[in-house]
């Protein structure tokens, strides 16, 4: 029987990852107008048409920010041909508190996602056959698999008194494939109850589902991008971009917070927690990316940024087990590019790993070679095909991390 982790190795290497079918697959939405996003300095890239852009500049007003509390409802569908195993709650916690707790910590409380889960199973017109559910789902069968499930609800739920909406289908369903899990935005919204749908979450989880999976789906809604590779011949593995260190990346990742670029982007890191590295070498000290506010104050340094070119950076975070990260085996500097003209599902981010001929973590890591990316103390690192090179000095036993960053 294989463990957890060696599962995990072998759905990936086989091309099958659950939710990895997100909004980059999904029907584009247009383009939105932008919103200022205030003073976001020298080293802010500017948003692009590249879908889920990287870029930080403005915020695309076609999203809903996560800078206050959200309310989410969760409705469960129900289908004529397979009488439901599993009630409405048990289901409820395997997404809830633990999806709201991981945004509460990686927002240090800034964002709240309050869920809204309906009691009641919500019986679709069709069985669960009818509608096709599979991982490259057919436009057309998904398009009447929401329209239904929209019209179905309608009467149960006021759908204008929520920021966020799940359809979670039962997972025992025989028609339900969980390869199919995905945000899917419209072109044009639908409507109900007087208010524009632009986008649903349709979970088709098994129950329990995958970890973080939640999370990572609600991530799009902010319009984060996926960060995984996905092969072109389904073969091969999905995690050599970013490995565990960003829940856009996996949902099984041991080192799940969100990128410090992510949480500048969402609104989650101030100006003054951003140092842009621009005008020579900078001695830094960083708080740890996944620890709560600490005693230095809200509003110290998490994140160093260096501008490389008109839409890319090398950003600069410490990393270590805390919080959202708590699992994680390696700490240090982490180190990775941002580019904001490569879409979602392309390589937006890639960490750039400082120790490439080795691993760590073995079969707990989603991708063991970046498992011990990050730059420890006492080393010198040079990010390939840059002058940018970090010495990294030490680590206080408060878990602070100084740094010294010299560009050119």
């Amino acid at each position: 029987m294989l463990t957890r982790a060696g599962e995990r190795r072998r759905l990936r290497t086989a091309g099958i990852l659950f939710t990895c079918l997100t909004a980059f697959a999904a029907t584009s939405l247009v383009a939105g107008p932008a919103v200022a996003h205030g003073e976001a300095g020298p080293c802010a890239l500017r948003r692009t048409t590249a879908h889920h852009s990287e870029g930080l500049d403005t915020w695309h007003s076609g999203y809903p920010r996560p800078s206050r509390e959200l309310d989410a409802v969760m409705v469960f569908l129900s289908f004529p041909d397979s009488p439901p195993l599993t009630a409405p709650d048990e289901l409820v916690a395997d997404y809830f508190p633990a999806t709201s707790e991981f945004f509460e910590r990686a927002s240090y409380g800034r964002f709240r996602l309050r869920p809204h889960p309906q009691p009641e199973w919500v019986e679709m017109p069709e069985q669960s056959s009818a509608y096709a559910i599979e991982r490259d789902w057919d436009p057309q069968d998904r398009a009447a698999y929401l329209r239904d499930a929209v019209a179905a609800a309608d009467a149960r739920v006021d759908f204008s008194a929520y920021d966020i909406v799940y359809f979670v289908a039962d997972p025992d369903a025989p028609g339900v494939d969980s390869d199919a899990t995905k945000v899917v935005n419209f072109d044009r919204p639908m409507r109900a109850d007087g208010t524009d749908i632009r986008r649903i979450v349709t979970l088709f989880e098994r129950h329990p589902p995958d970890r973080n999976v939640l999370a990572h789906e609600t991530g799009h809604v902010f319009d984060l991008p996926d960060l995984y590779h996905r092969p072109t011949d389904g073969k091969g593995d999905w995690d050599t971009h970013v490995g565990d260190w960003d829940v856009m990346g996996s949902q099984f990742g041991l080192a799940p917070d969100l990128f410090g670029w992510h949480k500048w982007k969402l609104g989650w890191l101030r100006q003054r927690q951003v140092v842009c590295v621009a005008d020579g070498p900078r001695r830094l000290t960083l708080d740890p990316l996944s620890a709560p506010p600490s005693r230095s104050g809200p509003g110290a340094a998490r994140l160093a940024v260096v501008r490389t070119g008109r839409g890319s950076v090398v950003a600069v975070e410490a990393r270590g087990a805390v919080g959202n990260d708590h699992a994680t085996c390696t700490e240090g500097l982490l180190v990775y590019r941002v580019r904001s003209e490569t879409a979602s599902g392309r390589g937006p981010v890639e960490v750039v790993d400082a120790h490439p001929r080795s691993e760590a973590c073995g079969d707990d890591s989603v991708y063991p070679p970046l498992a011990d990316a990050p730059v420890r103390a006492g080393e010198t690192f040079t990010v390939p095909g840059t002058n940018v090179t970090l010495q990294v000095e030490s680590k206080s036993p408060s878990g602070t991390w100084t740094v010294d960053i010299t560009p050119t």
